[in-house]
């Protein structure tokens, strides 16, 4: 009876000294349970891993802005009539008159025409020769693939032309099927590059942060397996939704990142509480409450930032927005489940420091000098953001073709050759889809179209199909086909008609439609994910200072990424050592991904930082000393997964992929600028300059703070030997001894 009665004081002492709330209580619950959380995650990454080439294969090529005109223009001609894609072969080096080259490309053609799968096969030979190079040494075959075609019926068109026994020519092929093919393939190929190197790299700066493997391994072992969730969850929204091939590596990115980064801030709290003399039950369920609601907050400022997206009605933006918010949250359960649940392993075995963080250090006293020059300091920031974003003020954008992929890939080969050798054959760059006879399509290209400033003549006019009453206008511009000219040729189409019922499209149209939609919705998109995040950081702070200085400060950092953006990938700066080819111009959809991202990222540093500092704050510290502490105790931790997020980012950027490299190059700037120029100058700056200022509200949102207010900081329980029941001490003593008993 005794032993009971005992057994219910230690049960009501552990009561008295858990830690309250949900968080702490998940984390108790994932240290009791570790083998099944484990197991969990180990069945999620298998499952990822099993899945994660069908995530690719079911990838589709960009599409342009939905619901456009142009959009709906290519679905009118899909429909009228419906195909797979095209292939073309160009057949090089020997002369297109000679009889042998004749008769190798028609006997080619007429078995090309006969396979399964094949809805049309054109050679310069039953084109009139207009598929004959000017110089007359190469000419090119025409494959259309039938909407229904497979795979296999594919391979076996392609390895019959690249076996056309020309003699001594040589066959190229290329075509926009070829293009698709190539992209996934090496889009796949960049992504598991990066995440090969990226890896061990980030392994080695944890080794250095905590100095010992066990610690160091636990962030990696949950970025994979978040990895693996992440695969899962794009998998399951290509079921439902067009996943563009470049959103799958951007979100494997970000998982990625923001796994290792939120496992390096639970591992980082968990040795500070087990310094502070906790046992490792004690110190999960006490880094849970903690470190595991910043992790919380982290998460939900990324999620806003990205939701963003979703105001947008182009395909690609709406998927990278689930998958990005989807990544998000699998990341953020990683870390408050996973983790944990390893440190339950593994804990024992992570080394402790000797002594707490000192108040006095490199990041102290940093603080203390800016103090001292706040204004200059402040002014020189910005002076320096402001010029690092200038570039991208003459910006240019354009709709990427095979120029996306390195020179050695065989449908950028055939792109290029086509381009300079066919120009008869390069896509128009506007076309006009008219719903109407052939007849009254001619008659509008020849009183409409071509009178139009700008149009240097129409190439075309071409029924679609058979009978079906659609009709293409191929329309040729003056000047750069994506630019201006071509931009305001597709304005005045727009505008004049002719009394039909015609649709612009084509690149030049695409790119129209897709920079009115930047300019119509994106304020909407901003003003949401501007609201959302001074919401939140309001939530946290209680003042509404703090978050407007947070979205001019995020502002100017990215407009450094922007500018470094433009400086690399349409000026050409270090492209011989990044490896590719300046294309003039920046992906249309990539500085608005660059946005998102760069935003979350970017508060997700701020949460970081401010959290610290407003737990000084509410402890009585002065406003100059609480800068200088809080940067002290997280600077460190934050300027590691800074690190962290370069390594990541610039391994991804390794890759061939131009728009994998463009997204990478400018994420890494951007947290590289953000970590360092503004946390370290920027916002001790300020924050000096401002003083008390900082935490104003108006009265009446004081008092709503204080009843909706999120705060960052977590009162502990002392900690006491006695916080277990009898039979769980005897289990701790086991497990620190290295017996462990689950």
């Amino acid at each position: 009876m005794s032993e009971r009665l005992q057994y219910m004081r230690n049960a009501r002492t552990t009561a008295e000294h858990q830690v309250s709330g949900r968080l702490a209580a998940l984390g108790r619950a994932c240290f009791r349970h570790r083998r099944w959380v484990l197991a969990f995650w180990a069945l999620v990454l298998a499952a990822g891993v099993l899945i994660g080439g069908r995530v690719f294969e079911g990838s589709v090529a960009a599409t342009g802005s939905g619901g456009s005109e142009s959009a709906r223009g290519t679905s009118v001609v899909e429909t009228a009539d419906p195909a797979l894609g095209s292939l073309t072969a160009v057949v090089d080096g020997a002369p297109a008159s000679d009889p042998a080259v004749q008769r190798a490309v028609q006997a080619a053609t007429a078995d090309i025409a006969a396979l399964p799968g094949v809805s049309s096969v054109v050679d310069t030979y039953s084109a009139g020769g207009q598929l004959t190079a000017g110089d007359g040494n190469a000419s090119l075959v025409s494959v259309k693939m039938a909407d229904a075609s497979t795979t296999a019926q594919l391979a076996a068109v392609t390895d019959r032309l690249e076996h056309i026994d020309a003699g001594g020519a040589h066959v190229t092929v290329g075509g926009d099927l070829v293009l698709q093919d190539e992209v996934k393939k090496q889009t796949e190929a960049d992504t598991r590059f990066g995440e090969i190197v990226t890896l061990p790299l980030t392994l080695i700066v944890m080794v250095l942060v905590f100095g010992g493997l066990a610690a160091a391994g636990l962030p990696g072992i949950g970025a994979i397996a978040s990895v693996g969730g992440a695969l899962l969850a794009m998998f399951g929204f290509s079921r439902i939704m067009d996943m563009d091939t470049s959103v799958l590596p951007i979100a494997t990115v970000l998982g990625l990142g923001l796994s290792i980064d939120y496992a390096l801030l639970i591992v980082n709290r968990f040795r500070e509480e087990r310094g502070h003399g906790a046992t490792i039950a004690q110190a999960v369920e006490r880094t849970a409450a903690t470190a595991g609601r910043t992790v919380a907050f982290s998460g939900l400022t990324v999620a806003v930032a990205l939701s963003g997206l979703f105001v947008f009605t182009s395909p690609v933006f709406r998927a990278v927005a689930a998958a990005g918010v989807s990544v998000v949250v699998i990341a953020v359960a990683a870390a408050l489940t996973l983790v944990p649940a390893l440190l339950g392993f593994v804990g024992k075995r992570i080394k402790a420091p000797t002594s707490p963080v000192p108040d006095e250090g490199f990041f102290s006293r940093t603080v203390r000098r800016v103090q001292k020059r706040a204004v200059p300091v402040m002014l020189a920031c910005i002076a320096l953001l402001l010029a690092a974003g200038a570039p991208f003020l003459g910006s240019n954008f354009k709709n990427s073709g095979a120029d996306v992929l390195p020179k050695s890939f065989s449908s950028r080969q055939v792109a290029e050759t086509v381009e300079q050798r066919f120009p008869g054959q390069v896509p128009a760059p506007v076309t006009v889809v008219v719903e109407g006879d052939a007849a009254a399509a001619q008659n509008y290209a020849d009183t409409v179209v071509s009178k139009l400033p700008g149009v240097s003549g129409v190439r075309a006019v071409t029924p679609v199909g058979a009978d079906t009453g659609v009709s293409t206008v191929e329309v040729l511009v003056q000047g750069d086909p994506q630019g201006d000219q071509a931009k305001t040729v597709v304005k005045e189409l727009r505008a004049d008609r002719g009394g039909l019922k015609t649709y612009v499209t084509g690149d030049a149209a695409s790119l129209v439609d897709f920079q009115h939609e930047i300019t119509t919705r994106g304020p909407w998109a901003l003003g949401l994910v501007a609201a959302g995040t001074l919401v939140l950081l309001f939530m946290m702070t209680g003042s509404v200072v703090m978050p407007i200085k947070a979205l001019l400060m995020n502002v100017l950092s990215l407009g450094a990424s922007l500018g470094a953006l433009t400086l690399v990938f349409q000026h050409g700066y270090f492209s011989g050592l990044l490896g590719f080819t300046p294309t003039g111009g920046l992906e249309t959809y990539i500085p608005v991904l660059v946005f998102a991202f760069a935003f979350g990222l970017s508060m997700d540093y701020e949460v970081f930082l401010l959290s610290r500092i407003k737990e000084l704050h509410d402890q009585g510290y002065d406003c100059h000393r609480a800068v200088q502490l809080g940067l002290q105790r997280s600077g460190r931790i934050i300027t590691s997964a800074g690190l962290l997020m370069v390594i990541v980012f610039a391994g991804f950027a390794a890759g061939q992929m131009l728009m994998v490299k463009q997204m990478g190059i400018a994420l890494a700037v951007a947290v590289a600028v953000d970590a360092t120029l503004v946390r370290c100058l920027l916002v001790p700056a300020t924050m000096s300059l401002f003083g008390k200022l900082n935490w104003w509200a108006p009265a009446p949102l004081r008092r709503l703070h204080r009843i909706i207010g999120l705060s960052e900081h977590v009162t502990l329980p002392p900690l006491t030997p006695a916080t277990l029941p009898a039979p769980r001490v005897a289990e701790e003593e086991r497990e620190l001894a290295g017996v462990g008993a689950h």
